[in-house]
């Protein structure tokens, strides 16, 4: 868990504090152990960043009986046919996709922006217990919730800085991620970006989690400094949206 605070009067940035390997005790469980981190802080919080969905996808979301997706009237399956349809105008007929895993914002960063983003979808293997578990949490949680993706956010704050793409792409791999990190954070230090602590940036150079945890609660102040791209036009009320940094970040609105 990161924490960044902003102090107006000097337009300055601080991670504040950085929690890693937040664990089980013996008779403690690990997510009670969160909301208690959460709750300490929770006075003049602006909002929390996750990097995970914490809501089921639309499709599981309702009651009524399913026509099959052939035969969906409703927005976000209306939507993702769409999609799939002009995708598979440009390129070779894609897989079909599934609304009870699968989201429109997935579909959407997958094709729609500068790079393509693949992630996971919300309810696939890899994320389906970290669902459940935000889930769980959020019921304890009354700090405004927002969902982030690490990897498009420091992208987008990378390439506002002119960090090589190199170094965006591999900074979680286990092999040289380490120095890819360094050399995030260093160019983030040289820009004014945030302050960081000294111990803080050694461990998120040796920690990815903590890493990530920190370009998560940025995202956050980007979105509270209206940096972060708005939800498209056409887009789905009924679906979850990822916040993430607009293209060319206005540093000296910040």
């Amino acid at each position: 868990m990161a924490v960044v605070d902003y102090f107006p009067k000097h337009r300055k940035v601080f991670l504040t504090r950085l929690v890693e390997k937040i664990k089980n005790e013996e008779m403690i469980s690990a997510d009670t152990k969160i909301c208690a981190l959460i709750e300490e802080l929770r006075e003049g919080a602006e909002s929390l960043a996750l990097d995970v969905p914490s809501e089921f996808p639309t499709c599981l979301r309702y009651q009524c009986q399913c026509p099959g997706i052939e035969n969906c009237k409703e927005p976000h399956v209306k939507w993702m046919w769409d999609h799939f349809k002009k995708l598979n105008k440009k390129k070779r007929p894609k897989k079909i996709f599934t609304p009870y895993t699968q989201r429109c914002v997935e579909m959407y960063v997958a094709t729609e922006l500068e790079e393509p983003f693949i992630l996971n979808h919300a309810l696939g293997a890899n994320n389906a217990p970290l669902l459940a578990r935000a889930a769980f949490l959020k019921r304890r949680i009354s700090v405004p919730m927002m969902e982030v993706s690490p990897k498009i956010s420091l992208w987008r704050i990378g390439r506002s800085l002119e960090v090589p793409k190199s170094h965006l792409r591999f900074h979680r791999h286990a092999v040289g991620g380490d120095q890819s990190r360094k050399i995030i954070l260093e160019n983030l230090a040289k820009h004014d970006v945030a302050f960081l602590y000294v111990a803080d940036q050694k461990l998120m150079v040796e920690n990815n989690h903590a890493f990530e945890a920190f370009i998560c609660a940025y995202t956050a102040f980007l979105k509270y400094r209206e940096q972060t791209e708005p939800r498209p036009k056409d887009f789905p009320d009924n679906e979850d949206w990822i916040d993430f940094p607009v293209k060319q970040i206005r540093w000296q609105e910040l």
